[in-house]
């Protein structure tokens, strides 16, 4: 889909730091919070779409999840459609509630929650893992098992393969990444809506203990409970002033056919001719940082550096707030601002729109106009399961 005509009239998202509120706490809190800021009352909705990925495995919540966690808010008989895939709930509620936005006359409300910290870490890995295929899954665990890895995570051991594949190919240093991770705490320190609010040197990320391979434990996202929510309109709507507008949103899905990074830059690559925009157009990119060393692989992977240019372009300081190049991740991406999975595609967005409309406080990028979210889920036999990209404008 590539438009011009989704409106984003009001946006709402959780603290990242708490650990003490319920899914329904959350998603009652983001629906109220989006439906009062864009002035939408619920009877108006035509639909929600609520995307979350560990419900049915951390919560004991399978199946009408936005039905249950929204009982009690004040949403009434408005249709609500569930989502999950994996990582990429968000990206793909939020692309299934842009569709539904050019086709009614009535708003849509997206929303993501997650709830992870239950005090069972193995039960919450191996509700991160379901988005491999079960075969992919146990092949990885054996594979990882021989080689080492602390973690016992196989998106960890996946993520430092591919960091250890980037500084082979691209000539990355553990320097350029630590940098990546200083860049994103510093940022996270400037977002009160983060999990992580504290900046660290890089003797602290060289030093803290090893997760996978050359990853350290401040190189990777964490476990997060959280919830974003968005409520979108066809544009031109007569019911409320847009607060910022979704340019572009395109989606794919790897079964193998290509490397994940390959499939990524693939998809980057179909989004931008669709949209009409090229990365150089860009004020913003909130990406899929799952760890330090992806945010630079991912950079180049979009486009916006060549091979090997991310790296010292991050040490450099140019991907900084006020950097010379894009501003990547000013919430902190989810290496600091969290990763609660299904929510983590509209957290993106919300953070977008927070720059276009000159709310951000300290960590404001200045003069934003437009702005890339690109969101992933699910691993295929070396494929990504989902790319999301989503293109944001301010209002016009």
């Amino acid at each position: 889909m590539s438009s011009h005509n989704v409106a984003i009239l009001g946006t709402a998202m959780t603290d990242m730091s708490r650990r003490d509120q319920n899914p329904d706490q959350m998603a009652v809190q983001v629906v109220t919070e989006a439906l009062a800021d864009s002035g939408v009352h619920a009877e108006d909705l035509a639909l929600v779409v609520a995307g979350n990925a560990s419900g049915g495995r951390l919560n004991d919540q399978g199946s009408v999840r936005g039905q249950a966690w929204l009982r009690k808010s004040a949403l009434g008989d408005v249709p609500i459609v569930n989502i999950d895939n994996s990582c990429a709930g968000g990206s793909s509620a939020l692309h299934m509630g842009a569709l539904a936005a050019m086709a009614e006359d009535r708003p849509i409300l997206v929303l993501g929650v997650e709830k992870m910290w239950t005090g069972d870490r193995a039960g919450t890995l191996e509700a991160i893992e379901s988005g491999l295929p079960s075969d992919y899954r146990a092949d990885m665990h054996a594979r990882l098992a021989e080689n080492g890895n602390p973690a016992g995570s196989i998106l960890m051991g996946l993520n430092a393969a591919w960091a250890a594949q980037f500084m082979e190919e691209r000539g990355a240093t553990l320097e350029q990444i630590a940098s990546a991770s200083v860049k994103a705490r510093r940022n996270g320190a400037l977002n009160p809506l983060a999990q992580c609010q504290r900046a660290v040197t890089m003797d602290e990320v060289l030093g803290s203990p090893q997760v996978a391979g050359v990853l350290t434990r401040l190189m990777c996202s964490s476990f997060t409970d959280g919830a974003a929510a968005i409520v979108l309109a066809g544009d031109p709507t007569s019911f409320a002033e847009p607060v910022a507008n979704i340019v572009g949103s395109m989606a794919r899905s790897g079964f193998g056919s290509l490397d994940y990074h390959d499939r990524m830059a693939e998809t980057a690559g179909a989004a931008y001719q669709s949209f009409g925009l090229g990365p150089e157009d860009f004020d913003i990119v909130e990406l899929h940082d799952a760890t330090s060393a992806e945010e630079l692989f991912a950079l180049e992977s979009l486009g916006f550096f060549g091979p090997g240019e991310a790296g010292p372009a991050t040490a450099a300081g140019d991907t900084a707030i006020g950097g010379r190049a894009v501003t990547v991740n000013p919430s902190g991406g989810l290496v600091a601002r969290g990763h609660p999975l299904g929510a983590t595609g509209i957290a993106q967005v919300v953070e977008i729109v927070t720059h276009l409309r000159g709310r951000a406080g300290p960590r404001q990028v200045s003069e934003a106009r437009l702005g890339l979210a690109v969101n992933t889920g699910g691993i295929i036999d070396g494929d990504a399961g989902y790319v999301g990209v989503t293109a944001i404008s301010g209002p016009r």
